[in-house]
């Protein structure tokens, strides 16, 4: 697998999954990462780690179409296979969805379709299972449609919700098991090869 990231802020997936690939753990590649944000943590991150970097936003792409279609050229021409959402905070356009259908991969913080759909990222997630009163929460990883975490899972991991628990003590247990939780979808998407 050719790995491609998109990333908003951090890319922490991004940075997880480039080791875990240069260690072994994982049999891939990690070429690309694009960023809708021009100060991102990410795009430094990816320049420094020898992976094709572009920042690609509405900034520089005004019309959804024409930014839709940079973000594909630019996948295309690192010869992208496998396209990994970390911490990308956009919809996909319909011209990356039908390109790379069913090789666009996501990790959400809960239990989908538990506490997902518009509107439904990070901390707000967390809070949002603390206020349930769910006695679980954990972390998905998902295809990516046109939906919003409407697509199909591909795994799951669960985590406890504990008595006392805070917004930042759940955030930490979730995200423990979130790279390791990516690594195994990855390993069983690449085991199942291409197209």
């Amino acid at each position: 697998m050719r790995l491609g990231f998109l990333a908003s802020h951090g890319g922490s997936a991004a940075q997880f999954l480039t080791e875990a690939c240069r260690d072994g753990r994982l049999d891939a590649s990690p070429v690309a990462l694009a960023s809708n944000n021009s100060g991102s943590p990410a795009l430094a991150w990816a320049r420094e780690a020898g992976l094709q970097a572009a920042h690609l936003s509405a900034a520089r792409y005004p019309e959804p179409e024409a930014l839709d279609a940079a973000i594909l050229t630019f996948l295309r021409g690192a010869e992208v296979d496998t396209l990994v959402l970390s911490g990308y905070m956009k919809a996909l356009g319909p011209q990356v969805l039908t390109a790379y259908a069913g090789r666009v991969l996501n990790i959400h913080p809960s239990l989908l379709p538990r506490h997902g759909g518009r509107g439904m990222y990070g901390d707000r997630v967390h809070a949002a299972v603390l206020a349930s009163g769910d006695t679980e929460s954990g972390a998905t990883v998902h295809l990516v449609t046109a939906g919003i975490d409407e697509g199909p899972v591909l795994a799951q991991t669960r985590v406890p919700v504990l008595p006392g628990d805070t917004l930042e003590s759940l955030k930490a247990r979730v995200q423990a098991v979130e790279g390791e939780l990516l690594l195994s979808a990855l390993r069983e998407l690449g085991s199942r090869g291409l197209g």
